[in-house]
């Protein structure tokens, strides 16, 4: 199981922050128990009002998240699902949508907490979505990632001339 060795994520001071989720619409059912996942961790971190925005599919996914990033949102969380068929199309959208939304977070330093499923079979989807009976939770550790990411980001603000860097090298 691939959960195994995860931490624990300690989120600290998550007020006030604007957290978007972006979620795919293809596999309704692996969907639906990512996006309570997500949801539930972010009531759980006491984000007020998270946006939900729906997307056709995975690959719609990182330009959904650039969108809210642009817009101000604090962390976007990504949630999707690929299940691989019998032609290399699963390997051309799990590496565009990966690396799409890799640059998002980097180009606009806002996290992006990354809930795209690329699963063999549709059993093991439905195994990390968080639904009864599964071993994982995707949505909710995903969302969990990005608000304990922002909330570190954050953390690091203060006057233009701190330099967090250098004060931690000494």
């Amino acid at each position: 199981m691939s959960g195994k060795g995860a931490p624990r994520v300690a989120v600290e001071d998550s007020e006030g922050l604007r957290v978007a989720v972006v979620a795919a619409q293809w596999h309704q059912t692996v969907m639906d128990g990512l996006v309570d996942g997500a949801l539930r961790a972010l009531d759980e971190l006491g984000v007020d009002r998270p946006t939900l925005l729906r997307v056709p599919g995975s690959f719609e996914l990182p330009v959904a998240a650039r969108a809210l990033a642009a817009k101000g949102y604090d962390a976007v969380v990504a949630l999707g699902v690929v299940i691989r068929g019998g032609t290399p199309h699963f390997d051309y959208v799990c590496q565009g949508v990966t690396q799409g939304l890799i640059q998002v977070g980097v180009d606009h330093g806002v996290p992006v907490g990354f809930g795209v499923l690329t699963c063999d079979t549709e059993d093991q989807a439905l195994d990390r979505a968080g639904l009864p009976g599964s071993a994982e939770d995707k949505g909710h550790e995903a969302a969990t990632a990005a608000v304990a990411t922002a909330a570190t980001l954050r953390s690091l603000a203060g006057p233009r001339d701190r330099n967090p860097a250098r004060e931690a090298v000494g």
